[in-house]
């Protein structure tokens, strides 16, 4: 028994479709061009092992700089480049008392991007 019969969508469709509902919900949920690229920047930049240990940190509480790169195991030059990355991608916020910069992460945004990653992960059965 053979399925529907194929389907052109589009003069962008090069092969036949076989299910174009569902082709045409999943490109009608696609977000426009900038937000996708904004978004892969984003979960690059928590990507890295380091920043993500720093961001996991900064779920406790704020944070300074000295702090930080104890938590880290890196040099606090190291950790200040690392967290003025996650400035540019507006994943920490920072505030200066006297000479001492604290960070934190920038919004619940963040915290529970970070809560579900590292659930996530921890459902692998070899990290629990």
């Amino acid at each position: 028994m053979s399925g529907p019969a194929p389907v052109a969508l589009d003069a962008t469709c090069a092969e036949d479709c076989l299910h174009p509902d569902a082709v045409a919900r999943a490109r009608a949920a696609q977000p426009p061009a900038t937000c996708v690229e904004e978004a892969s920047a984003l979960l690059k930049a928590v990507a890295d092992p380091t920043r993500l240990r720093l961001l996991t940190a900064l779920s406790t509480g704020e944070l300074c700089v000295h702090d930080l790169a104890l938590v880290a195991g890196i040099s606090e030059s190291a950790t200040s480049h690392q967290l003025r990355l996650l400035r540019d991608h507006r994943l920490v916020t920072a505030h200066r008392d006297g000479r001492t910069v604290f960070y934190r992460l920038a919004d619940q945004h963040v915290t529970l991007l970070l809560t579900n990653a590292i659930e996530h992960a921890r459902e692998r059965p070899s990290l629990r």
